[in-house]
């Protein structure tokens, strides 16, 4: 599919992406690039790369496709530096969580002679790193395209293929509104996570080690989100704000109707919210993003998402 890629990040996004290219033969070369030298040496280790550069710039240099795998905070500043080494006709796509904050950061670097096409692949762990990817993950889960008006079609066209070629379905839609679906459906539940653990961890009536060793189903999953990359999510927060905020509002005042319905002992009006919450659930069933199996449908822990 591409003469040679190049992964600008080796995390549990970039390394999942190269591990499935290597498995389906997508690419003749992949090159990532790394700060660390202990996370290229590891990549390298791990096989899933045939080259390693400390320096983003010198791994997009003739690359075909060039894949941004870093925080979202960090990809103006690399974009900056790969810039100008993008061959004529190289196509550029992102696996960021935040697209309109992305474009704006991406955008002013990109030379004419190249196309960047925003993606973001629904899918991964609590865990990061270079050892934390596995080629499945992309199996059955979504990856919507962002693609702006300057995005010629024939480069979207080449990304949508690949990422289906790892096994995800692929939606379009526009920036602002993939921002705003994101917020309510992942951005904010990992909020509510971490905010949740952090209560936990402050109670003073309520050790931690009580805390930790009598978490039920609902707590210890709380805590598998809150156990997210802090940099990434605080990256996400930053650049999604207006959103973010928005979301948080509305879900402050439905809080805040929970609270008085248990306070004013009307039970009806919780069995009526839980019914129609419990609905939503069944619907992400039926559509194949998870089983009704025990255990919320995760065979290992390594491998939810």
């Amino acid at each position: 599919m591409f003469d040679r890629v190049a992964l600008i990040g080796l995390g549990l996004i970039g390394s999942s992406l190269a591990r499935a290219m290597k498995r389906d033969g997508l690419a003749a070369e992949i090159v990532g690039a790394a700060r660390s030298r202990e996370t290229r040496e590891t990549a390298r280790s791990l096989g899933f790369i045939d080259r390693a550069e400390a320096l983003p710039h010198e791994a997009a240099r003739d690359a075909d496709l060039v894949v941004l795998c870093t925080p979202v905070g960090a990809l103006g500043a690399v974009m900056q530096a790969i810039g100008p080494e993008l061959k004529p006709g190289a196509i550029v796509t992102d696996v960021g969580s935040v697209k309109a904050a992305v474009i704006e950061a991406v955008l002013p670097h990109m030379p004419d002679h190249a196309q960047f096409v925003p993606g973001h692949p629904i899918a991964g762990t609590e865990h990061s790193g270079p050892e934390a990817g596995f080629p499945e993950l992309f199996e059955n889960r979504w990856c919507i395209l962002t693609p702006i008006a300057e995005t010629d079609p024939g480069a979207v066209a080449k990304v949508r293929a690949l990422w289906e070629a790892v096994g995800s379905n692929v939606e379009e839609m526009t920036p602002d509104h993939h921002d705003r679906v994101l917020a309510i459906t992942s951005h904010l539940p990992h909020l509510i996570a971490y905010t949740i653990v952090g209560t936990a961890s402050d109670l003073e009536e309520v050790t931690r080690s009580e805390v930790i060793k009598f978490s039920a189903a609902g707590f210890r999953d709380f805590t598998r989100l809150a156990a997210s990359d802090p940099t990434m999510w605080r990256d996400v927060f930053l650049t999604n704000k207006d959103s973010t905020l928005e979301l948080l509002g509305r879900f402050t005042e439905d809080l805040i109707a929970l609270q008085r319905a248990i306070r004013w002992d009307d039970g009806e009006a919780l069995h009526k919210h839980f019914s129609r919450t419990r609905e939503i659930r069944r619907g992400i069933v039926e559509i194949g993003q998870d089983t009704d199996a025990p255990d919320f449908g995760r065979r290992t822990a390594e491998k939810s998402d």
